[in-house]
């Protein structure tokens, strides 16, 4: 563990009281602007959560992997537009710089990531490549001066608000798939660096997204990640059980809220004389809810455990990520069926979470790349 007992207790129940008291109200506000107000994002970086998983000696709380896991656990229980904040900073924007970039690069970012002075973002998907990341199209071509970037990349989290991006681009083009690719440091306001408009979601107002552009971006030399070539692909890769065991517990989370919600709500609406919480198929609806929550919980704690041991846990991750975004889906769809109708207003915010867990089923891997390899990693447990 990185924090004694009893500081990390202090640091969750600091979290939970936030969530709780200042980040719930907002909710409802953060939806309808569409944007999450200064003082609460400064708020938020005082309390140090932009550097939960960035090493100590870089200005980070350096968090082990259940303790993320436990914090997550409660900054979950709200919108999670609040977490797609500070999301980036702590999982794919940051984790390959922690893991692969020279001392020189981590120096130079990761204590302003930390404090959230500079916000990151993880440049991968592409308009033709996001599942199959190893056909992406961007290209960066050595020159004597370093490197010219050309090409877009799509849906990219916190594009509009980041000061650097780890950008994936193929540096050898007769190399075929992964091979070839390589991650370079960008910085925003780089000449030949464009943003497209602010996409407009199904859910999860308030976290912005967008395409980042290059058009002949030129880039020196030491922007590459690692200063290694050929090393892009297989650095996305190894910040991928980190990301994913993150975005469970904060599924696991978001879950716990709804049901929490709904039984508020089923124990004081009242139907033919009596709340609909006597009712057994409400009281199914429930307990299916609690009992895939639990499970996803137990999962994901598990998991981190075996992570901090440096246990090899990809087929793990990857069951984590499956089961516990598509369990979130099924406990939104039933607090909405539990609310009724008032499920479906606007004004209750069930309706605003059943968006917004639909796109945990999709990014860092979608439930059917999971399957894919939870399938292959047991093939290959068999030679």
């Amino acid at each position: 563990m990185a924090l004694d007992t009893e500081t990390l207790k202090e640091l969750i129940g600091t979290v939970e009281r936030f969530v709780r008291e200042r980040l719930r109200p907002l909710e409802h506000q953060v939806s309808q602007d569409d944007a999450v107000p200064a003082p609460v994002r400064q708020e938020i970086a005082d309390l140090g959560l932009f550097g939960l998983s960035i090493p100590e000696e870089y200005g980070g709380l350096g968090l082990s992997m259940e303790e993320e896991v436990r914090v997550a656990l409660e900054l979950g229980r709200t919108s999670p537009v609040f977490r797609s904040l500070i999301g980036t900073n702590n999982g794919i924007g940051s984790q390959g710089l922690i893991m692969d970039g020279t001392e020189a690069q981590k120096r130079k970012y990761l204590p302003r990531m930390a404090t959230g002075d500079l916000i990151s973002a993880f440049a991968l998907t592409e308009p033709e490549a996001g599942s199959d990341a190893g056909s992406l199209r961007t290209t960066a071509q050595r020159t004597e001066m370093g490197y010219v970037l050309n090409g877009t990349k799509r849906f990219i989290t916190n594009a509009p608000h980041a000061g650097v991006f780890t950008v994936f681009a193929r540096t050898d083009s007769k190399k075929s798939g992964s091979r070839g690719v390589s991650a370079f440091l960008v910085e925003a306001g780089t000449p030949g660096l464009s943003l497209g408009a602010i996409d407009k979601k199904m859910g999860q107002k308030g976290s912005h997204t967008s395409d980042v552009i290059f058009d002949n971006c030129e880039v020196p030399f030491d922007a590459l990640l690692g200063e290694v070539e050929g090393q892009g692909f297989r650095t996305a890769m190894k910040v991928l059980d980190r990301g994913r065991l993150h975005i469970s517990s904060i599924c696991v989370a978001m879950a716990e809220r709804l049901i929490d919600d709904s039984l508020r709500y089923a124990a004081e609406r009242k139907q033919f004389g009596q709340p609909i919480a006597e009712f057994q198929l409400v009281q199914a609806m429930l307990a299916d809810s609690k009992a895939e929550a639990y499970a996803a919980r137990c999962m994901v704690l598990e998991t981190a455990r075996q992570k901090d041991a440096e246990m090899d846990v990809s087929t793990e991750a990857a069951c984590c990520k499956m089961f516990a975004s598509e369990m979130v889906g099924r406990v939104a769809d039933r607090a909405v069926q539990i609310h009724g109708g008032a499920g479906y207003m606007e004004e209750y915010g069930i309706e605003r979470f059943y968006r917004d867990a639909r796109l945990f089923r999709i990014y860092e891997g979608t439930t059917q790349i999971q399957q894919l390899v939870i399938a292959r990693n047991m093939l290959k447990s068999l030679s």
